[in-house]
């Protein structure tokens, strides 16, 4: 890879010494430790509660659901309202309904019911969450900058990807099993670990609610003063509006079919099929830990790399996307014929390390090419890819691992993703995607 002409790269101390950045940053990452808990607190509740994989398929349904279905809709009320404001909302709304969790966990009270209403409303929550905590960053740090902010903020997350389980599944097994002398319906064993644990993450919402108050966002000067002020507009114009704007840029209409494609091929399935992958392996659950580990500690080296090198490409930023994909492809191909855990680790590293460094590329892309009015939206959109595609190609995955083989799957999936990529690469304006900002005017 070559670097292309790019400003100078900002140095990264100098987002240290930038305290917009550093309170958004330090919110970030009690936010982002603070959500693990709950991701692995959850599951574990409802399985002490009823030991039933199809009640808590339910409840991750019932939280997966309301953020699809309303995300587009978040991100139009973040344009109508600031990012900053619309946060701080859903870091309140999130701080209330985990510590009413918390409660009735050690309360011995929660049944099943308060379960599924509080997944849906912390789901709900969400949609309209991500859009603002994607969209913040443009709105706070100068363009020039985004690429090592970027490369920051999404390194933070992964490595809260690694510590947040570990610290949530210590706390759990420190205090133990909550007092059953005492206990109600509705009382889990480990009732005291686990309110512990949702009880930390209300307080992390709640803390972050507090760095964010710090924050002061950059005045607004929309990069295209044709895009329609969403203050005038109905929320769901609003929404197509944000559509509209999106087909009509050729590049993000392009970009965003082929990310669908890569979501439905690949990030689906990985859901599913990597977990079925590790109970073939000798060490069992382990396998997984170690396989998912990998994956997670190759994402993190390749955003380490595309934030120290946001000019790194081969030739564009489409074509550098594109060659990426077909490695990609051509390391899951052999996933469903490894007998041993390294090769999987060694395969999902490889991965990660590509999958980690287009992020950071595609997301200061996406920051850039998008008018300020409009970021919400476009964020939102962009993220439906992967809160809602994915999840449906999991489901059907599962149920095509019923009729095809685990190798089969992985060599279908992945020579898929080759052929595409390659006929992107050979045969479609792709791969003249580039870096610069190019925003299209809004009709």
């Amino acid at each position: 890879m070559s670097p292309q002409q790019h400003p100078p790269n900002p140095d990264r101390a100098s987002l240290m010494r930038d305290k917009n950045f550093v309170w958004l940053m330090t919110g970030s990452i009690i936010s982002m430790l603070g959500d693990q808990f709950t991701l692995v607190a959850l599951p574990w509740l409802v399985l002490r509660m009823t030991g039933d994989t199809l009640v808590l398929g339910t409840v991750l349904g019932l939280m997966s659901l309301p953020r699809a279905l309303f995300i587009l809709i978040g991100g139009a009320v973040v344009d109508r309202y600031s990012p900053k404001k619309v946060l701080m909302i859903t870091k309140y709304i999130n701080t209330v309904l985990l510590a009413v969790l918390a409660a009735l966990v050690l309360a011995g009270g929660l049944t099943l019911w308060a379960v599924y209403a509080l997944a849906f409303a912390i789901g709900l929550a969400t949609a309209f969450s991500i859009p603002s905590a994607t969209s913040m960053l443009p709105h706070v740090m100068p363009r020039a900058q985004l690429p090592a902010a970027n490369g920051v903020m999404m390194g933070l997350r992964q490595l809260s990807m690694f510590l947040g389980p570990l610290l949530a599944g210590l706390l759990i097994v420190l205090f133990g099993d909550g007092p059953t002398g005492s206990a109600t319906a509705g009382a889990v064993t480990d009732a005291r670990g686990l309110g512990v644990a949702f009880g930390i993450d209300a307080l992390s919402f709640l803390a972050s609610a507090w760095t964010l108050s710090q924050v002061r966002l950059r005045s607004q000067v929309a990069a295209n003063p044709a895009a329609p002020a969403p203050a005038n507009q109905a929320v769901f114009a609003a929404v197509g509006a944000g559509l509209r704007h999106l087909w009509n840029d050729r590049d993000m209409r392009l970009c965003f079919i082929y990310w669908g494609v890569v979501a439905v091929l690949i990030t689906g399935p990985v859901q599913i099929a990597v977990p079925v992958l590790a109970t073939t392996l000798n060490l069992g659950a382990a396998a997984l830990g170690i396989l998912l580990g990998a994956h997670g500690a190759g994402t993190l080296i390749g955003m380490a790399v595309s934030g120290a090198k946001p000019g790194m490409r081969l030739g564009t930023l489409g074509m550098t996307m594109l060659v990426v994909d077909v490695v990609v492809g051509a390391l899951f191909m052999p996933m469903g014929l490894i007998t041993a855990t390294w090769q999987g680790a060694a395969l999902l590293g490889a991965v990660g390390v590509l999958g980690g460094f287009m992020q950071v590329s595609i997301f200061t892309w996406l920051q850039r090419r998008t008018p300020p009015a409009l970021m919400g939206r476009v964020m939102s959109m962009f993220m439906f890819i992967f809160l809602g595609l994915a999840p449906l190609s999991g489901a059907v995955t599962g149920w095509m691992l019923r009729s095809i083989t685990l190798t089969q799957l992985f060599v279908g999936s992945g020579g898929l993703l080759v052929c595409i990529a390659l006929l992107a690469l050979v045969g479609s304006p792709v791969r003249q995607v580039t870096d610069e900002a190019r925003p299209v005017p809004s009709h």
